[in-house]
């Protein structure tokens, strides 16, 4: 199990079989509404969880989230969060993305705890007002030296890549990237398993159309060669019959010259 998510307003952390909790990597809880600060069901048994969203869950205050030492990822945005935030970098020493846009940080030191967050790497405050102060980047940069990029720009103005924006490492993103391409690979091969059977087939196919054009070619040739055969047979009794009527043609002339010569003597006598 990577991630759970509810999908209405009021709804809790969803039921989830005893000893699973340590599976989820992903828990997204938009919409949700505390109750008195805690979200019901959200605990620290998620003890490898790297990715949390809270967005719009009407917190005033940080203080009771639960201890998540393998929280990489936080979004907190469109809350009602003021100050208080002491207390992430003991209950989430591992953070490397803060997502607080839409809260209602006014000045530069409510973001002062955020100092001891050693891995914090991007920082959101998108619709605070604290965005609005003089030097607000220069001097938020100043005071967390740690952090690459704030509102999504590095201290250059460089906007932050699709990769910055993920969690880092073995993180819920990169596992799920990699087990996609994996079955990519799996269906991609299949396929070309499929495509190769089929072009064996046809080829067989091709060869038996082949052999049946081979051998239909030989019975008509050998048909045309009976006929031709018969033919030859037919014209040789022909010329055997003339031949015959000839033979007798010819004895009947001789038998009636002797019959000529027979009647000549008699007529002497």
């Amino acid at each position: 199990m990577s991630a759970v998510r509810p999908t209405t307003r009021n709804t809790p952390v969803p039921p989830v079989k005893a000893g699973l909790w340590t599976k989820v990597r992903e828990l997204v809880l938009d919409n949700c509404r505390s109750v008195e600060g805690k979200i019901e069901g959200l605990t620290a048994e998620f003890v490898n969880l790297e990715f949390l969203s809270l967005i719009n869950v009407g917190l005033i205050t940080v203080s009771n989230l639960p201890k998540l030492g393998k929280l990489k990822k936080l979004e907190l945005s469109d809350n009602r969060i003021s100050g208080g935030l002491d207390v992430l970098a003991e209950k989430l020493p591992n953070l490397t993305h803060l997502n607080l846009s839409g809260n209602k940080l006014k000045d530069i030191s409510t973001l002062e705890p955020l100092k001891k967050l050693d891995n914090l790497k991007s920082l959101d405050l998108f619709n605070c007002e604290v965005t609005n102060l003089n030097d607000y980047r220069e001097s938020v940069f100043k005071l967390l030296p740690q952090l690459t990029y704030l509102d999504g720009y590095d201290i250059e103005d460089r906007e932050a890549s699709d990769s910055d924006g993920e969690v880092d490492g073995d993180g819920v993103d990169d596992d799920e990237d990699e087990e996609g391409e994996e079955e990519e690979d799996e269906d991609g091969e299949e396929e070309d398993f499929d495509e190769e059977d089929e072009e064996d087939e046809e080829e067989v196919e091709g060869e038996d159309d082949d052999d049946e054009v081979s051998g239909e070619d030989e019975e008509e040739d050998f048909g045309q060669g009976g006929e031709v055969d018969e033919e030859d047979d037919d014209e040789d009794e022909d010329e055997d019959e003339d031949e015959a009527e000839t033979g007798r043609g010819e004895k009947r002339k001789r038998a009636h010259d002797d019959e000529d010569e027979d009647d000549d003597d008699e007529d002497d006598d």
